[in-house]
């Protein structure tokens, strides 16, 4: 019984670990939101740290410059890396982003004409 409770537990976890991976963000371009919302183990405070940081001495030239951060370790820093871009496509601020499409309703003519099949 506990082997398979450890089991259960152990494909849950499993499953569960793609969805707190970060998600690459341009951190030259990408607001407070957007960074805090993409990096792994970072919070409003301290994106909102990386673009005042960002403000003050300009584009960031590789994401070790994040250390020089108040916050952002080495840790973190590994935690993300493949997700910190510094340029081209990523996450950014919702103003850049395209608008999504929303989604056609069916009819409920059309509902009922789908159920039938």
């Amino acid at each position: 019984m506990l082997k398979k409770l450890a089991a259960i537990a152990g494909l849950a976890l499993s499953l569960a670990l793609p969805a707190f991976a970060a998600t690459p963000v341009n951190i030259n371009t990408a607001d407070a939101e957007t960074i805090a919302k993409s990096l792994d183990g970072i919070g409003l405070a301290k994106a909102k740290a990386i673009v005042a940081f960002r403000d003050e001495h300009g584009p960031f030239k590789s994401a070790d410059e994040l250390s020089q951060v108040k916050g952002i370790g080495p840790a973190t820093l590994e935690r993300n890396h493949d997700a910190i871009l510094l340029s081209g496509e990523g996450a950014k601020a919702p103003a850049d982003a395209p608008a999504k499409p929303k989604h056609a309703k069916k009819s409920k003519a059309a509902t009922a004409e789908a159920t039938q099949d």
